[in-house]
C-alpha cells in the first residue's frame, strides 16, 4: 500500500462519522416527534412507552421494532381522539407507517432496495408530517365538562 492509497483511506475514515451524523440527525428529530406524540396521549390511552421509540435507533432490530411503534402510536392516538371525543380516521397513520415498515424491510433487498428506498423515504417524510400533525391536535390540554 502506497502513500496516496493510506492518505485516501484515513480521509475516508475521517469521513464516514460525519456522514453518519449527517444521517442520525434526521432520525433523531423523527423519533422525537414520535415520543412527542405519544407523550401527549394521556398515560391510560398509551399503548407503549414513549421512551421505547427510541430502540429504532439499534440498528437491524429496528426493522422489526419500527412495526410495533407504528401500531402502538396508532391506537394510542386512537384512543385519546376517542377519549377527548374527536373524530379522526380510526387507526391513526397505520397505513403510512406500515407501508414505510414495509418498505424498509425490503429495502435491505440487493437491486430491488434502491427503488424500495426512494419509495420509503418518501413514507418516512410523509408519515413524519402526518404524526406530527395529530400530536399538534393533542397539545392542548383536554378539559372535560362540568356535570350539568
Amino acid at each position: 500500500m502506497n502513500e496516496h492509497d493510506l492518505a485516501g483511506m484515513f480521509a475516508l475514515m475521517a469521513f464516514l462519522p460525519i456522514v453518519f451524523a449527517i444521517a442520525l440527525l434526521p432520525t433523531i428529530f423523527f423519533l422525537l416527534t414520535l415520543h412527542k406524540a405519544l407523550s401527549r396521549c394521556e398515560p391510560g390511552s398509551r399503548t407503549m412507552v414513549p421512551g421505547q421509540v427510541w430502540l429504532c435507533l439499534v440498528p437491524v432490530f429496528n426493522l422489526i421494532w419500527a412495526f410495533f411503534v407504528v401500531n402502538a402510536l396508532s391506537d394510542s392516538l386512537h384512543r385519546e381522539f376517542t377519549r377527548r371525543g374527536m373524530v379522526e380516521e380510526p387507526q391513526p397513520g397505520r397505513s403510512l407507517g406500515m407501508a414505510l415498515a414495509i418498505l424498509a424491510v425490503i429495502s435491505i433487498v440487493p437491486i430491488l432496495g434502491f427503488v424500495t428506498g426512494i419509495a420509503a423515504l418518501v413514507c418516512w417524510i410523509l408519515y413524519w408530517i402526518k404524526i406530527a400533525g395529530y400530536s399538534e391536535k393533542i397539545a392542548q390540554p383536554f378539559v372535560t365538562a362540568a356535570p350539568a
